[in-house]
């Protein structure tokens, strides 16, 4: 199929097109609202990982197909790479480090401060129904999981109530015109990836993976990304089960399905760093009845301008707050993105990144720190640290690997066209003293221009201490062969020994 690069004059061209079919009859669905309903799904930890992003080996033929007749974004990068700081920053539309909520599960006792609210507020007061989850898929998929006062159904008024949602599990006809949350769990790391694998027709074989020169190449180490590739595999076709349903239902031809993924890939440089894995996001919209070309846009664009397109369809105002530019309008221009990495459980890190569409400027305000912090929580679930922290200590990665095992330096600057992986530092080339120069600027003009909480002192009272430290802990006095295992790259399973913990608690007691 042609596919379509896109420039903001061809653009806005394309989006009056879409605009003018938003009186798109309805009759046949019992809508008589003729505004389009909104299915936002979330697949967690994936970065840009699917076929249509030239990921090798994996079949994403749904996903695929979305992007071959819809939107694609290839420049969509996250403003913190951690799940909740993400999900905070998406539901506003603001910055999570402008609303105070850029700490991981943090702030749950604090209400969004004035005047910030949940886009679901907005669309719930213009008549839509919001719709949290869906019993189709893995987990029933109503994970929230933000950083502010907040449940997941019921009324909300931000100062005595806190109720995101209308309902959870189902879309009916009559929720009409609605907005739905479904987050795809699947991807998360998690016990079941081995149970997953198993059950696939199509395992991935590990000899036909690519693996990124940052990370070492072993067995192992191929076998875990294809592990993670089946998992994508398998969130494929839940996307396809949700849209299967609403075709069933005579509901798809007018719902704008937009996929985007929450944070990075849960491995080497991903999530929970300010590296491409951690910050490039898939994004795709697609709308049976209002995107009727390929399209493939090259603007910066944040999953946070998912709320503001959200208000844009739904012909609610954007409040003059709002961080976020609708995906569908023709102000959404930045010169760049900044993000974030602050507090995810006893690991507080100081990070920040500003991404431009050449160049990308990392800032560490904490240089002791490892990008290998010993997390206990991804001790678990990150066999490949586990297999290069070894090789690391015998002296058998290669210069490039090692960085990750080793302190971080003040900045660095990479030049992302022509070294997409990040690997050669420029920030003491002469050569690009000027780029530099203009980054720190991008850097200071976001940090003069809004307050960045995640640059002051932690109120540790709002941040409950992680389970999994004592975990570790408690393994390494009582079980050192689980510990063994672990360092081998075997995954013992995470919630298996948090109950084994408890367990043994209680009957000390």
């Amino acid at each position: 199929m042609h596919r379509m690069k896109l420039n903001n004059k061809i653009f806005w061209s394309v989006v009056l097109c879409i605009t003018g079919l938003m009186g798109f009859s309805q009759q046949s669905t019992n809508n008589k609202d003729s505004r389009p309903n909104i299915l936002w799904i979330m697949a967690e930890d994936m970065s840009i990982d699917l076929g249509c992003y030239d990921m090798p080996v994996v079949k994403t033929p749904v996903l695929d197909e979305l992007a071959a007749t819809g939107i694609q974004f290839m420049n969509c990068y996250g403003t913190n790479s951690i799940c909740s700081p993400s999900r905070s920053n998406m539901i506003t539309g603001v910055h999570q480090n402008i609303t105070n909520t850029q700490h991981h599960r943090s702030n749950r006792s604090v209400p969004l401060k004035a005047p910030y609210q949940p886009i679901t507020k907005y669309l719930r007061d213009a008549g839509y129904t919001c719709i949290l989850g869906s019993k189709l898929v893995k987990g029933g998929s109503k994970k929230v999981d933000v950083n502010f006062k907040h449940k997941a159904i019921g009324p909300w008024d931000g100062n005595t109530t806190f109720g995101l949602f209308d309902k959870a599990n189902t879309i009916t006809p009559e929720d009409q015109p609605f907005f739905a949350q479904v987050t795809l769990t699947v991807t998360h790391r998690g016990d079941w990836w081995n149970q997953i694998r198993k059950k696939s027709s199509h395992k991935v074989n590990p000899e036909d993976v690519e693996l990124p020169p940052y990370i070492a190449d072993t067995p192992e180490t191929r076998l875990d990304w294809a592990k993670y590739l089946d998992q994508i595999e398998y969130m494929d076709n839940e996307v396809k089960i949700l849209l299967d349903d609403l075709r069933s239902k005579n509901m798809l031809d007018n719902t704008i399905i937009v996929f985007v993924g929450d944070n990075g890939r849960c491995n080497v440089r991903g999530k929970g760093y300010l590296y491409d894995p951690g910050l490039h996001l898939p994004l795709i919209v697609n709308w049976p009845a209002g995107i009727k070309k390929s399209i493939k846009d090259d603007r910066l664009v944040t999953p946070l301008d998912i709320a503001a397109t959200a208000l844009d369809v739904a012909d609610v105002e954007l409040p003059v707050y709002m961080s976020a530019r609708s995906l569908l309008g023709q102000e959404l221009n930045r010169s760049y993105v900044y993000s974030a990495r602050d507090l995810w459980d006893e690991v507080l890190e100081q990070s920040r990144a500003i991404t431009t569409d050449k160049y990308r400027f990392i800032k560490n305000y904490n240089t002791k720190l490892p990008l290998d912090a010993h997390q206990a929580y991804l001790e678990f679930y990150r066999p490949a640290v586990h297999i290069m922290r070894g090789l690391y200590e015998q002296g058998k990665l290669d210069a490039l690997q090692s960085k990750f095992f080793e302190p971080k330096v003040e900045e660095e600057l990479y030049d992302l066209i022509n070294d997409p992986n990040e690997t050669v530092n420029l920030a003491t080339n002469k050569k690009y003293k000027k780029t530099l120069k203009t980054m720190r600027e991008y850097l200071q003009d976001w940090q003069q221009t809004h307050h960045d909480f995640g640059l002051d002192s932690i109120n540790w009272k709002q941040a409950p201490p992680p389970k999994a430290p004592a975990v570790i802990d408690w393994l390494k006095a009582y079980h050192p062969d689980v510990i063994s295992a672990m360092e081998k790259g075997v995954e013992p399973g995470f919630q298996k020994w948090v109950k084994a913990y408890k367990k043994f608690k209680a009957n000390e007691k």
